[in-house]
């Protein structure tokens, strides 16, 4: 075979890179990580939480920086090397010959990743849109749903401001009837959060817009409860999974939503600027595209990917992090994140001038946590967490929501967390 026959054989092979045997988490993690999992192997996901020893193994195939401690991963999370590993592969067969190696190579991946998606989603393939973020792809739904004016949806106060504005953007425009319950979380009673839905339903509403994790302190929405109120009564219900997806253990369908958008960039690790649209198959034709497409009225899931020139190396590694998650399990990981949460939260707790803003139940909350420090403002404890203690969090200050968000991620060590414990209590302290 001669050199140039070789060359071309071995960069036709990435294209189903994670999705062969070949792939280059099987390459790096898959000896380590098996030996890991078989060694905790009669351990439960709760048990298999608190073992510092396997989750060591996790923490090195990230490339997390030593001199500052993340604790932003609700924002967006790193991606273990593997990932990063796969997209500067991608990228360089990318830049060998863009419209050649985009669009006749990578571009045929797609489907082997939306297949590969569908079976972590618990879903047909046919329902899955891949694009960048949950803004997108909720943004696609909300624009193209076919509402007219005087139709009613509702959401909250505590939605994501880009759902928000969305909403706000259709009703100003088209004269649609926006409402917003507002909650005080965090609250551990399913009922009454349905019961605020149910509430402010009215002859005219056409659907709920419910977010599964409250982004800003981490509350749990009884998703599947407030759809089956919704579609009693002939409701449509959109769901906000941008927190949700790649951290809790549960298959979309099984939520009974219609609608599902989120990013892939947070709990799952996937490259940064990637996400996925999950659409139940018979509302596929129902929704207009956010782009242009020649059949805008298709039932093809894939009318909604029509966005031109974009990252084809981001789509293909995102199945290296599918690959890695996998490797963990979603119940697994969703248990040490919880873990993670609990111990740090429950130690600041005692202080009497720490106040936790999320519950400590896993029903009611996971991975986020909201914490407020009594005589300081959310901006003053993010800035003296980081100049004096290097360590990354985010202040929030949104309607009737005031601390600051604290999200560890699977590569988070128990010493970082008790040098976060060490340090809000200083701050509480000096206060």
């Amino acid at each position: 075979m001669n050199t140039s026959r070789r060359s071309f054989l071995g960069k036709v092979s990435l294209l189903t890179g994670a999705f062969s045997l070949n792939n280059l988490y099987n390459q790096l993690y898959a000896t380590d990580i098996e030996q890991a999992n078989k060694r905790i192997s009669s351990l439960t996901p709760e048990a298999a939480a608190g073992d510092e020893d396997y989750w060591s193994v996790i923490q090195q195939a990230y490339t997390a920086n030593p001199n500052i401690i993340n604790l932003n991963n609700g924002g967006v999370s790193p991606s273990p090397k593997v990932v990063q590993d796969a997209l500067e592969r991608y990228n360089r067969l990318a830049n060998e010959g863009p419209s050649y190696y985009m669009w006749r190579i990578l571009d045929q991946g797609r489907e082997p990743l939306r297949e590969k998606l569908a079976a972590l989603s618990g879903c047909d393939s046919n329902e899955i849109a891949i694009n960048r973020n949950a803004t997108e792809a909720l943004n696609t739904v909300i624009f193209g749903l076919n509402l007219k004016a005087g139709d009613e949806v509702i959401g909250t106060k505590q939605d994501y401001p880009n759902m928000i504005n969305a909403w706000k953007q259709r009703a100003a425009r088209e004269g649609i009837i926006y409402t917003q319950i507002n909650f005080n979380f965090p609250i551990e009673d399913d009922e009454t959060i349905v019961n605020a839905y149910e509430k402010a339903i009215t002859s005219k509403t056409k659907l709920l817009h419910v977010t599964h994790m409250i982004n800003w302190v981490g509350q749990l929405m009884p998703v599947k409860k407030i759809v089956k109120m919704a579609h009693a009564k002939g409701i449509e219900v959109l769901v906000d999974g941008a927190h949700s997806f790649g951290l809790l253990d549960f298959k979309i369908p099984d939520l009974g939503a219609d609608y599902f958008g989120t990013s892939l960039h947070k709990f799952l690790s996937a490259p940064i600027g990637s996400g996925m649209l999950w659409i139940k198959k018979d509302k596929i034709k129902n929704i207009w595209p956010l782009v242009c497409s020649d059949k805008p009225n298709s039932d093809d899931i894939r009318k909604f990917e029509n966005l031109g020139t974009r990252s084809f190396p981001i789509e293909q590694a995102i199945g290296e992090a599918i690959n890695f998650h996998n490797a963990i399990g979603s119940k697994r990981k969703q248990e040490r994140i919880h873990y993670l949460k609990n111990y740090w939260a429950s130690a600041v707790k005692q202080n009497t001038k720490v106040k936790i803003h999320t519950s400590l139940n896993p029903k009611y909350g996971c991975a986020i946590c909201g914490i407020s420090v009594k005589g300081i403002t959310p901006a003053e404890l993010e800035s003296s967490l980081f100049n004096n203690y290097k360590i990354h969090t985010v202040g929030i200050v949104w309607e009737n929501i005031s601390c600051v968000r604290i999200t560890p991620h699977v590569y988070t060590s128990l010493k970082d967390l008790d040098k976060l414990i060490r340090a809000v209590n200083e701050i509480a302290d000096k206060a």
